[in-house]
């Protein structure tokens, strides 16, 4: 045990150090890696990269991802363009990290990934704050995700023999968690990153409204969402009371979510209650969770850039009417915002129809 904590320390040590000296988006270490699809290794170049990122707070940080460039020359005519993508909810353990899954050829958003690098695009994968590397994935908590997405691609173009540009097109593209990274990134870009050149951002699924979200799962079948995103909120803003106020099933519950990826997250507690976890009647409505929560809605800033926005009309994750408020609020601030509803279609049906349609829109901005 005490051997496990030494060897952690060091790899927090040696991970970190770097990060706080440097600025966000410089690349700290990147190497050659094979990815997969299924058994067979897939037909592109990869990199695994280490990268500057920022927290939710504003202090530096590592993060983890992957650089896919196609082998192919770009012959079409100035830099190759970037996609750095958010992937949906992955899960809190570091196993479930996107960079993870296409090592060991599972990763579920593939074929997206897929369509991207048939265009001869390049595509970075973000692993987000704290998954793949030391620390609490800080699931759900969008100010650290959108920088993360920002970043990936400013360390993407720093990969020696990558061949991209600083000054190339770059789209963002995400879909749930990834769709609230990626509308996080269209907020912060102009703020945060400004020297990323962001042409377009595809968002889909978006919890734009945490709140709203909240009180459509609790009591859901998908509940243990709720966990992991009380756990996330935790680990990025420690003000935040959630471990202190845990009872006995709170805390069980919790140590099988931080190690859970996907399918394992959302089915963790069906249809329990956020009351039957903790300690006190209503934390969600504690000033200093409401505080975070409202740090992390989205609308509040027009994105600079084109926008493709789209729901599924029967969502049972992320109501339809949180997806049309943000529309709402972004076109109201003057935002150029393309908005597509898919009908008669739940969650994962929202991007597997969906999905290809933002990414094509994202290929009418390069």
């Amino acid at each position: 045990m005490l051997r496990r904590l030494l060897v952690a320390v060091t790899l927090l040590f040696a991970v970190l150090t770097p990060a706080a000296h440097a600025d966000p988006g410089v690349l700290l270490s990147a190497r050659a890696t094979t990815v997969f699809v299924g058994p067979f290794p897939a037909p592109v170049r990869a990199w695994h990269l280490l990268y500057r990122s920022t927290s939710a707070t504003g202090a530096p940080n590592a993060v983890s991802g992957t650089l896919l460039v196609p082998p192919t020359p770009w012959l079409r005519g100035g830099p190759r363009p970037l996609i750095t993508y958010a992937a949906g909810t992955h899960g809190l353990g570091d196993q479930c990290a996107p960079s993870s899954l296409l090592a060991r050829g599972i990763e579920n958003e593939s074929a997206l990934l897929a369509q991207a690098l048939s265009q001869g695009w390049a595509v970075v994968v973000t692993d987000y704050e704290g998954l793949g590397t030391p620390g609490t994935h800080t699931y759900a908590v969008g100010q650290s995700e959108g920088r993360a997405v920002l970043d990936a691609a400013r360390a993407a173009v720093s990969v020696p023999g990558a061949g991209l540009s600083p000054s190339g097109p770059v789209g963002v593209f995400g879909y749930s968690q990834g769709g609230q990274a990626a509308a996080w990134a269209a907020e912060l870009q102009k703020s945060y990153a400004p020297s990323v050149n962001v042409v377009g951002v595809a968002a889909g699924g978006v919890p734009a409204d945490l709140n709203a979200v909240f009180a459509a799962n609790d009591g859901g079948a998908a509940f243990g969402l709720i966990l992991g995103a009380a756990t996330g909120f935790a680990a990025a803003y420690p003000d935040v009371p959630f471990t202190s106020i845990l009872n006995d099933r709170g805390r069980e519950a919790v140590a099988r979510v931080s190690q859970a990826c996907t399918v394992e997250l959302g089915a963790a507690a069906p249809f329990a209650h956020l009351k039957d976890f903790v300690t006190v009647p209503d934390p969600i409505h504690d000033s200093r969770w409401q505080a975070r929560l409202t740090q992390n809605e989205l609308g509040t800033t027009a994105p600079s850039m084109p926008v493709f926005l789209y729901h599924a009309s029967l969502d049972e994750l992320i109501p339809f009417s949180v997806g049309t408020a943000l529309r709402d609020r972004w076109q109201a601030a003057g935002a150029k915002v393309t908005w597509q509803e898919f009908p008669l279609l739940e969650h994962i049906g929202g991007v597997s129809v969906g999905g290809p349609v933002a990414m094509s829109w994202l290929g009418t901005k390069f």
